[in-house]
């Protein structure tokens, strides 16, 4: 399988793509050890194998085999972590210790394409204050152009999760990015011209941004070994959280520079560049890949119990099948609470500052901000907390439900505690604490849809999304019919919090790790 793809093998350097590293080999080393990625302990075991000479190597191939038993691991991927066994064995170290192994590279990618798929959709979350008291919105019809975005999105979840499955991440988020940053650009031009073309450039925008997530979990699936999924997916959601720091902090100060148009032509050209760099340096599996070692290339597949074709014509499995099953509502469920919550938090937190502790539209920028940049910290030590649990002998079911109670109860209690704050340095510390624990869900119902359906992970993550889309556009829209009815966010939030703990439990009751289709 792989004797084509590995058959000139070229340092990272060398690649097409714009994204080059050079790095001496003990900081490349330093640098993937902060990441959890590459070497790792059992990979530095694995290398001290190889002190002896290269006429050693039958002997060094029983050590590796003892050490993989020792460890609970297989021979392959203890060969694969450290280096071959036998001949060869020194070419393939220098190799992997002058380069930063391919699959870093795709992620950093993935994690900069959600960076700018938040960071394009939070523009319209602050921008939407000055055009609301400029055309005079009420809070009502403020939450229905805040969720004009979830349309287009409810739409394309089923339909993009079906064609990452058969085309792969690839072609798919090529497209996407490109589409939705065409929508970015045209949303200035949309907003002067009419409140209706403004509502119908944001559900196009929604359209193209629904296939950002099932694409990034499959391509991460079949790019990462089982034991470092977590940390991947954590990576990139770090860059998805980033890109709510990145629109909350950036948009105010352009808008007051430059006007409405600055922020949006900014994402929408980085959004450009993105898919040329995308296009040319990334392929949807790693034995495609021209520029990948050929023990790194052993490490991802040896670290995959499952190996799914890729290639696959099989249909994906009827939607009455899918919804027999307990664990898929598990995720549904999860879905949908976790969409709820959020998207109340993304669409209404800089209002809720501004309307509550009457702060300007510039500090509740900044008091927005800090929740998702510490989420995007947690979401990345949740991935590698799971990964190091799984490693260790948890298995995968316990390891996600763990995970999954944290992402949902933190949230909860925090909530409660939100209608009892009497300052906007308080409520931001306890949406801090919410949005940081809520991160923990990334290893949680996320990665479970490769669990379960590794071949149909796209589909399946479309219609999950499908519910927690709907549920995103009712929590947007409610919100400011609860704000315009009751004078305040508490009721609302207290409904969230409570619909937290429910799900929380039918998870915990009913989710599994083991595979079902």
């Amino acid at each position: 399988m792989a004797a084509t793809s590995t058959g000139s093998l070229k340092p990272l350097q060398h690649s097409s793509s714009s994204l080059s590293f050079h790095r001496n080999p003990i900081a490349t080393k330093k640098a993937l050890l902060r990441f959890g990625f590459g070497v790792r302990k059992s990979q530095i075991r694995c290398e001290n194998l190889h002190s002896s000479s290269e006429s050693n190597g039958k002997r060094r191939g029983e050590a590796v085999v003892a050490a993989a038993k020792k460890r609970n691991q297989s021979p392959e991927r203890c060969a694969a972590e450290g280096r071959l066994i036998g001949g060869g064995a020194s070419e393939a170290i220098k190799e992997v210790r002058t380069m930063m192994p391919e699959r870093i590279k795709v992620v950093i990618l993935t994690a900069c394409m959600m960076c700018l798929c938040n960071a394009d959709r939070v523009v319209m979350s602050v921008a939407v204050v000055p055009l609301a008291d400029k055309l005079g919105w009420s809070s009502s019809f403020l939450g229905v152009v805040q969720s004009s975005f979830l349309w287009g999105y409810i739409f394309s979840s089923v339909i993009g999760g079906a064609l990452v499955d058969r085309y792969g991440g690839k072609r798919v988020l090529a497209w996407g990015v490109a589409l939705w940053s065409l929508a970015t650009l045209l949303t200035p031009w949309a907003a002067a011209h009419s409140t209706l073309a403004l509502l119908c450039v944001r559900a196009f925008f929604g359209l193209a941004e629904g296939v950002a997530l099932p694409s990034m979990t499959t391509l991460l699936s079949r790019w990462f070994p089982t034991d470092e999924r977590a940390s991947a997916v954590g990576i990139s959601m770090a860059g998805f959280h980033m890109g709510n720091v990145v629109g909350l902090l950036l948009t105010p100060l352009m808008l007051s520079s430059i006007g409405i148009s600055g922020p949006f032509i900014l994402f929408a050209s980085l959004g450009l560049l993105w898919v040329s760099t995308w296009s040319s340096g990334v392929t949807n599996n790693p034995q495609d890949s021209p520029f990948i070692t050929r023990s790194e290339l052993r490490l991802i597949q040896a670290g995959k119990p499952v190996q799914p074709s890729t290639n696959s014509t099989k249909p994906n499995p009827s939607l009455r099948l899918l919804l027999s099953k307990l664990p898929t509502w598990a995720i549904i469920f999860a879905n949908v609470t976790n969409n709820w919550g959020y998207f109340v938090l993304l669409s209404w937190m800089p209002v809720y500052f501004q309307t509550v502790f009457n702060v300007n539209l510039k500090q509740a920028a900044w008091f927005s901000a800090l929740p998702w940049a510490t989420m995007a910290i947690s979401g990345y030590y949740a991935g590698a907390a799971s990964d190091f649990l799984i490693r260790t002998g948890h298995s995968v079911t316990s390891v996600r439900k763990i995970m999954q109670s944290i992402g949902f109860m933190g949230p909860g209690l925090s909530l409660l505690c939100l209608n009892f704050a009497k300052s906007p340095s308080c409520a931001a510390v306890f949406m801090t604490i919410a949005l940081s624990l809520s991160s923990f869900s990334q290893a949680g119902f996320l990665l479970n849809m490769q669990d379960i359906a590794p071949q149909y992970a796209g589909f399946l993550h479309g219609i999950s999304n499908c519910a927690g889309t709907l549920a995103a556009i009712v929590s947007t829209i409610g919100t400011g019919y609860f704000v315009q009815w009751l004078g305040s966010f508490q009721t609302f939030l207290t409904v969230t919090a409570f619909l937290y703990f429910a799900t929380t439990v039918f998870w915990i009751l009913f989710a599994t790790g083991e595979r079902v289709f």
